[in-house]
């Protein structure tokens, strides 16, 4: 199958989903996760007309960056080490994986040097596995208090990964439970803006994320595919 036909059918699927839960598709955005391609297919996928790409490791990342960095916008979507942070600043507009205190005091500092302002998503682990990094649910309003004070890092809303499942259908409660949490402590004000976005659903779950209020869908197999095995025209 194609990088086209890819594209038309998850774009399909999203506005069906869309339908079903009574949502505006223009709410729903698509990351196209590119970790798995090389720098050429990373390309096909810009040239496509996608505008956000998401990465999770810079050691990946970084030649892709090299040539492509002056395109799109892009996401940083795995655990940040604190000392990758330098590298990470100032190339990625968004990052999805705030999950502590030391990571956002790095965050702030770096942004700081560069006059600049990150947004980022704060990392729940709603499943509770012990393999998912971020904070346990009833840590998330104290760690939104702890850098309520930061200046330049913008938490936009909160981010979770579901465990990958072969019912999509069994992914449905932590979805809801991260836009339920996000509904809470938007409530409360612990951010300067409201609280707004939702980063949930991968390849296998995205309807469901979108049933339940995703706002951000992080989306590699399913539309990048692996260029070894796809066509990319």
């Amino acid at each position: 199958m194609s990088l086209g036909d890819r594209i038309r059918k998850v774009n399909e699927r999203v506005e069906a989903a869309c339908q079903r839960s009574g949502r505006a598709r223009e709410d729903v955005n698509i990351i196209a996760v590119t970790k798995y391609v090389s720098v050429s297919a990373m390309s096909a996928v810009l040239d496509s007309g996608f505008l956000h790409v998401g990465e999770n490791r810079w050691q990946q990342a970084e030649e892709k960056w090299k040539q492509l960095g002056h395109r799109g916008i892009w996401h940083y979507i795995g655990n940040l080490q604190t000392n990758k942070v330098k590298d990470v600043v100032g190339k990625f507009q968004y990052i999805h994986s705030l999950d502590r205190l030391s990571l956002a005091n790095e965050l702030e500092k770096k942004a700081a040097d560069l006059d600049l302002t990150v947004k980022a998503f704060v990392q729940v682990n709603i499943s509770g596995e012990e393999s998912k990094h971020g904070l346990e649910p009833d840590q998330a309003a104290a760690f939104l208090k702890d850098i309520s004070g930061l200046k330049h890092v913008h938490v936009i809303g909160l981010m979770t990964m579901a465990p990958h499942v072969d019912d999509p259908e069994l992914t449905r409660p932590v979805f809801r439970g991260l836009r339920e949490l996000r509904d809470e402590l938007d409530g409360q004000a612990f951010t300067p803006e409201p609280l707004k976005e939702l980063s949930m659903g991968m390849s296998n779950d995205f309807e469901v994320a979108v049933e339940e209020g995703a706002t951000w869908l992080r989306l590699g197999s399913i539309l990048v595919g692996k260029e070894e095995d796809e066509a990319w025209v």
